[in-house]
C-alpha cells in the first residue's frame, strides 16, 4: 500500500490558533518533515473558505501551495484532492500545473473533480451550475488538459470550453504529462470519466461503498474496453491514532476543544464522524486491521488527514513507526 498525507491549510480549522504571519512557516516544516519520511506524496484540499462553516479564518490557495512546495521538498510527490475544474480555465490550469511540474523536477499530481461547495461557488462570482453541467466541465476540461500535455498546445469547441490553439509549453517532465486523479464516486458520470481518462481513483474509505464504487468503475472500464487495473485506487481518510483507546479518546477531546469555538453546534457534526467509526481511528494495530480490509477490497493507495498536525505530530509519527511498515 502506498501512503500520503495532507497538509494543514487553514480549510478545516487547523491552523486556528496560529499567527497567520507563522502559517508558511508551519506548512513549509510539516511538508519537509513528510519530505524526509516514509510518505510518498503530500496533499492539500482546492478550497477558499472554511468548511463545514464558512468564516474569515485563513483558508490557502492549493495551486500556490503546490508551487511554493514545489521550491521547499525535493522527493515527495505533491498534489491536490481535489482541483475543482470550474474554478480555472482547464487550459490555463493546465499551464499552472505544467509549471508546478517543472519546478518540482517532476512530482506533480492533478487531483481533479467537478466540484460541490456551493456557498464559495456563489461567493466567488462562479454561479452554482447543475451537477450535470458540473461534471460535463470536468469531462471537457480533463480532456483539454490531456491534449495539453501531450501535444503543447489544447484545442476544443466544447459545449462549455473553447480554446484555440492554447499553448502551454514547456510540457510537464513526466512522460505522457502529469498523472491524473479523478475524484468523487457519483455513479453514471464520475465513475465513467475515471474509466476514460484516469490512472487513479478516489472515492469513499467505508468499505462497503469502497467495493460498491470499484464494481461500478469494473462495469464501466469493460465497456469501453479498458483494463480496470490500469487505474490505481485510493481513498482519503480522517485518521486519528493513539497508543491506546485512553489516549486516542483524549486526542478526539482535544480536537473538539480546538473546534468549538469556531463551529459551534456544528462540531458534533465533524466529531461525529471520529468518534462514529467511519473516520479511521483507533490504536496503530486496529487501523492495520481497517487498511488491510481495503487492501484485500483493491485499495492501493490511503491519503491521510489528521486533524492535529499542525499542533502535535506525535500522532502522525506513531503512524510512520507502527502503521506504513506493517502495509507498505
Amino acid at each position: 500500500m502506498r501512503f500520503g498525507t495532507f497538509i494543514p491549510q487553514g480549510w478545516r480549522f487547523d491552523l486556528v490558533g496560529i499567527d497567520p504571519a507563522d502559517h508558511w512557516r508551519v506548512m513549509r516544516e510539516l511538508a519537509q518533515r513528510a519530505d524526509e519520511g516514509p510518505w510518498e506524496s503530500l496533499w492539500v484540499y482546492d478550497h477558499f473558505h472554511t468548511t463545514p462553516v464558512p468564516s474569515e479564518v485563513a483558508t490557502h490557495e492549493a495551486w500556490t501551495l503546490m508551487a511554493a512546495f514545489a521550491a521547499v521538498t525535493d522527493r515527495i510527490r505533491l498534489g491536490q484532492m481535489c482541483t475543482c475544474m470550474s474554478y480555472r480555465n482547464p487550459a490555463y490550469l493546465a499551464k499552472i500545473a505544467a509549471t508546478v511540474d517543472i519546478v518540482s523536477g517532476g512530482r506533480a499530481e492533478m487531483g481533479i473533480g467537478g466540484g460541490w461547495y456551493e456557498h464559495e461557488w456563489r461567493a466567488y462570482g462562479y454561479g452554482f451550475p447543475p451537477i450535470g453541467e458540473r461534471l460535463a466541465r470536468l469531462d471537457e476540461g480533463v480532456q483539454i488538459m490531456r491534449q495539453a500535455w501531450t501535444t503543447g498546445t489544447a484545442t476544443l469547441d466544447g459545449k462549455h470550453y473553447q480554446v484555440d490553439g492554447a499553448i502551454v509549453r514547456p510540457l510537464p517532465l513526466q512522460e505522457g504529462g502529469i498523472p491524473m486523479w479523478v475524484a468523487g464516486g457519483g455513479e453514471k458520470v464520475t465513475l465513467k470519466i475515471a474509466a476514460k481518462y484516469a490512472d487513479y481513483a478516489n472515492w469513499s474509505s467505508h468499505p462497503e461503498e469502497f467495493s460498491h464504487k470499484k464494481a461500478i468503475l469494473e462495469e464501466h472500464c469493460a465497456k469501453i474496453g479498458r483494463d480496470v487495473s490500469e487505474i490505481t485506487l485510493s481513498a482519503n481518510f480522517n485518521t486519528v491514532i493513539g497508543e491506546t483507546e485512553k489516549n486516542v479518546d483524549e486526542r478526539l477531546d482535544l480536537i473538539e476543544e480546538r473546534l468549538r469555538p469556531h463551529l459551534g453546534d456544528r462540531t458534533e457534526r465533524v466529531m461525529g464522524e471520529y468518534r462514529s467509526g467511519r473516520g479511521l481511528v483507533g490504536t496503530p494495530e486496529q487501523i492495520v486491521e481497517r487498511l488491510a480490509d481495503l487492501r484485500e477490497r483493491g485499495l492501493s493507495y490511503a491519503i491521510h488527514y489528521f486533524p492535529e498536525h499542525a499542533y502535535d505530530r506525535s500522532g502522525v509519527e506513531l503512524f510512520e513507526r507502527e502503521v506504513i511498515p506493517a502495509l507498505a
